[in-house]
C-alpha cells in the first residue's frame, strides 16, 4: 500500500487523455495487489511477505535489494479480520518503510570515514548491532507522536477558540476537521520546499505510475509508465484524507464537554477511525464502481499535492523495483489477454 510523500499541479491534459485511451483499451482497472512507496532516490515495491526496494546511486547505477516481511496480520488470523487488520496494516507498513528509507539513505551518507561523536560511540557500545533497530523503533514513535499532537490535538484546540460563538456541536466538528486538513495541506506546501522532498514527490509519482500501468493492462516499459496517471486510489495519501473525513463524522456523534477527555478521545479513536478508513480505502482500491470513484476523488485531488511527474530515470528505477518482486507479464496474461507481449 502505499504510501508516501514538490508540490504539483493536479493532473493536466496528458494525464486526462490517458485516462481516457484506458478506458477504450481494457474494461476498468484490475487489482494488482502491490504496492509501494518512495523513498530517497528511489522505490520501495511489496507484493505480499516479499519487498524489493531500487536506488538510484550518485554514481548512477541502480541497486536493488530484495528481502521478506510476514506481516502481523498474517501471524495471527485474528489481526487480519476487516476493521481490524487496518491498524496492523499501518504498523507493518511503518516498519517496512522506515527499513526502506534506512537502507536508501545508506547510499547517501555525509564523509563516511569520519570519526563517530562521543554520544554515537556510547550508542553503539550500549546496543551493538541492535542500534538500527532501536533508532528506528524511537523514530517511528517521536513521528507518531508528534503526528497525533499537529494533526488531531492541535486543530481541536484551535477550534475551541470558536466554541464561544459557534453553539452547534455539529458545526464544531465541521470546522475541526477543516482545520485539520488546512493543517495537513500546509505541512505539505512547507516541507515540499525542501529539495529532497520534491525529488521524492516525483519518485512518488513515479510509484504510482507502474501500479497504474500493470493493473490497465498495459506492459511495463518507460513508454507505458510514463503516459499513467501519477494518481492512484490506493495511495497512503488518500488514506490520509478519508482519515479526516471520516474523524469528522465521528466527533460529529462523540460529544463530550470536557477539554482533557475530548484531547484523549481523539487519540483513544485514532485505531478505530483508521480501520474504518482502511476498509474505505481498499474498497475503492478494488471498484470501478462510479461511487467508490466518488469516494475516492478527495484524495486523488489531495495526491496533486504529494506526486509529481517523474524523469524517465526515476520510471526506470521503479520498474527495477516492481520487476524484483512482481511477474507483471504473467499478470497481464491471467488478467488481460487481449494485451499482446
Amino acid at each position: 500500500m502505499g504510501a508516501g510523500s514538490a508540490l504539483s499541479e493536479f493532473m493536466g491534459n496528458h494525464g486526462k487523455r490517458v485516462s481516457f485511451s484506458y478506458s477504450r483499451k481494457v474494461k476498468g482497472m484490475k487489482y494488482s495487489g502491490i504496492g509501494g512507496q518512495a523513498v530517497i532516490e528511489g522505490i520501495m515495491m511489496q507484493n505480499g511477505n516479499d519487498y524489493a526496494i531500487a536506488v538510484r546511486k550518485p554514481d548512477g547505477d541502480i541497486e536493488v535489494k530484495k528481502d521478506t516481511y510476514v506481516s502481523i496480520a498474517r501471524k495471527h488470523k485474528f489481526l487480519g479480520l476487516p476493521f481490524i487488520r487496518g491498524i496492523f496494516s499501518f504498523i507493518d507498513s511503518m516498519v517496512v518503510g522506515m527499513r526502506a528509507l534506512t537502507w536508501s539513505c545508506s547510499f547517501f551518507e555525509d564523509d563516511e570515514e569520519a570519526q563517530p561523536s562521543r554520544f554515537e560511540a556510547w550508542l553503539d557500545k550500549v546496543f551493538g548491532e541492535k542500534l538500527e533497530s532501536v533508532l528506528m523503533s524511537v523514530v517511528m514513535v517521536f513521528s507518531f507522536v508528534m503526528a497525533i499532537g499537529i494533526f488531531m490535538v492541535l486543530p481541536l484546540l484551535i477550534a475551541r477558540f470558536c466554541k464561544s460563538f459557534i453553539p452547534s456541536e455539529t458545526v464544531m466538528a465541521i470546522l475541526e476537521g477543516v482545520i485539520r486538513i488546512v493543517i495537513f495541506i500546509g505541512y505539505i506546501k512547507l516541507v515540499s520546499r525542501m529539495e529532497d522532498i520534491k525529488r521524492t514527490f516525483m519518485y512518488h509519482g513515479s510509484e504510482h505510475k507502474c501500479i497504474n500501468c500493470i493493473e490497465h493492462g498495459l506492459e511495463l516499459t518507460v513508454d507505458n509508465v510514463r503516459a499513467s496517471s501519477k494518481e492512484h486510489k490506493r495511495c497512503g495519501t488518500s488514506f490520509i484524507m478519508i482519515v479526516m473525513v471520516i474523524s469528522i463524522l465521528f466527533f460529529m456523534v462523540i460529544r463530550i464537554d470536557n477539554i482533557g477527555l475530548r484531547m484523549l478521545s481523539r487519540i483513544i479513536l485514532i485505531p478505530v477511525i483508521a480501520g474504518v478508513s482502511y476498509e474505505i480505502l481498499q474498497l475503492a482500491g478494488r471498484s470501478n464502481s462510479k461511487f467508490m470513484d466518488l469516494v475516492s476523488r478527495p484524495g486523488m485531488w489531495m495526491q496533486g499535492l504529494t506526486t509529481t511527474e517523474p524523469d524517465d530515470s526515476m520510471i526506470e528505477v521503479a520498474i527495477a523495483a516492481t520487476e524484483a518482486v512482481f511477474d507483471w507479464k504473467e499478470y497481464l496474461k491471467e488478467n488481460f489477454p487481449e494485451t499482446k507481449l
